[in-house]
């Protein structure tokens, strides 16, 4: 009997990465750029993120994210407003942005990518997201970062929008707690 109740124990255990709440009022998703040289920033103040991840199990992790992208807010009621075009983010016509994730590995430096799909605008573009995971004193998080070309996603095509820097730099800071 020993012997059996030794040998389950050495079969190896199926590992699933860790589903986890979002603390909405304590995270974020934002964005940055430059505009006629100077620095612009906005944040998204409705979006919803599904998240299983565990470091140590990196092919059961997941990340679903789903934003309002009429919620975004620069700081500037014009500028919102200009999001919202057609020349933009269309919000009538394409309301939401996705992301969702294909596959996480480690980088050269250790570090995790998300690799993913991303659409706006009904054009969906491979994305790699720089993820770091941390759980420390009692506090979980999670940032994510990327640079996206916004002529990928036909933001700003027009020639009208030449002084708005084509790469946006996206960062995500989630604090999570289990599910």
């Amino acid at each position: 009997m020993r012997t059996f109740i030794l040998c389950l124990l050495l079969l190896p255990v199926a590992a699933f990465a860790r589903d986890w709440n979002v603390d909405m009022a304590k995270s974020g998703l934002g964005f940055d750029g430059i505009y006629q040289g100077g620095a612009f920033a906005g944040k998204f103040a409705k979006w919803t993120a599904t998240i299983s991840y565990d470091e140590t199990d990196l092919a059961h992790a997941k990340f679903n994210v789903t934003v309002q992208l009429a919620s975004v807010d620069t700081g500037s009621g014009e500028r919102d407003q200009t999001l919202a075009t057609s020349e933009f983010f269309d919000t009538a016509k394409f309301p939401q942005a996705h992301f969702v994730t294909n596959a996480f590995n480690r980088g050269a430096d250790g570090g995790v990518i998300a690799l993913g799909t991303l659409t706006i605008r009904d054009q969906s573009k491979p994305v790699a997201l720089k993820v770091k995971f941390a759980a420390t004193g009692g506090a979980t998080t999670l940032d994510v970062n990327t640079a996206l070309n916004r002529l990928d996603f036909g933001l700003g095509a027009s020639g009208d929008w030449a002084d708005i820097s084509r790469d946006i730099n996206v960062h995500g800071h989630l604090v999570l707690t289990p599910k």
